[in-house]
């Protein structure tokens, strides 16, 4: 794992290589992110975009969405995988917000966790896009890219995200998953990470032992 300066270092430089790392999924209000978020579980953001473009056009509250039934949902959201089970999730999800939660959005993980279909990842993604809480959200991307750089060194990605809260000043938790996130997603690929064009070859703990 890298020291505390090069980590420091290793962040600084992904924020000049991307200023404007921040979360793609499209959203207008914490309810839209939640939904959206369960849509992305191994999918991607720009998928998602598209769908949730023209469904929030309708439904953006989870009153709206529980006048679907779920094969209308299904339908809609048919172009995401896993969409039957994610329909499914998303209903509940909304049925329980109106419940118990009086049509919000918790901004806490354990109550957030209390919904279907969100986890821990889930629950991060929310709690720092919609309520700007220190957290770090472990996607693919995230655990990855981390334990490749050397971030983090775990087999897991609670061991990872608990590594990363470890190594990064809690102010800084948030913005550091959005800029590691792009890092994954442009630069350090999941096949074939473009390392010739990374700007963290002296430090990368990958590049070293290639």
């Amino acid at each position: 794992m890298l020291s505390k300066r090069e980590i420091d270092e290793v962040l600084n430089r992904l924020e000049q290589r991307y200023p404007d790392a921040e979360c793609e999924l499209v959203h207008s209000s914490p309810f839209e992110l939640l939904i959206a978020t369960i849509l992305s579980a191994q999918s991607t953001d720009k998928r998602v975009n598209i769908v949730t473009g023209e469904l929030f056009k309708e439904y953006n509250t989870p009153e709206k969405f529980l006048t679907l039934s779920i094969e209308e949902l299904e339908d809609k959201i048919r172009t995401i995988g896993f969409y039957r089970n994610k329909s499914k999730n998303i209903l509940n999800t909304c049925r329980l917000l109106v419940e118990q939660f009086d049509s919000k959005v918790p901004d806490n993980r354990v109550d957030l966790e209390k919904l279907p279909g969100v986890g821990r990842k889930t629950a991060n993604v929310v709690l720092s896009n919609a309520f700007n809480k220190n957290a770090i959200a472990v996607d693919t991307h995230v655990f990855r890219v981390s334990n490749r750089i050397g971030l983090a060194n775990a087999d897991n990605v609670l061991d990872t995200e608990r590594d990363l809260m470890n190594n990064i000043d809690e102010s800084k938790w948030s913005r550091a998953h959005h800029l590691i996130i792009f890092h994954g997603r442009r630069t350090c690929k999941a096949r074939r990470p473009l390392c010739e064009e990374c700007n963290l070859t002296d430090i990368c703990e990958h590049f070293r032992q290639i």
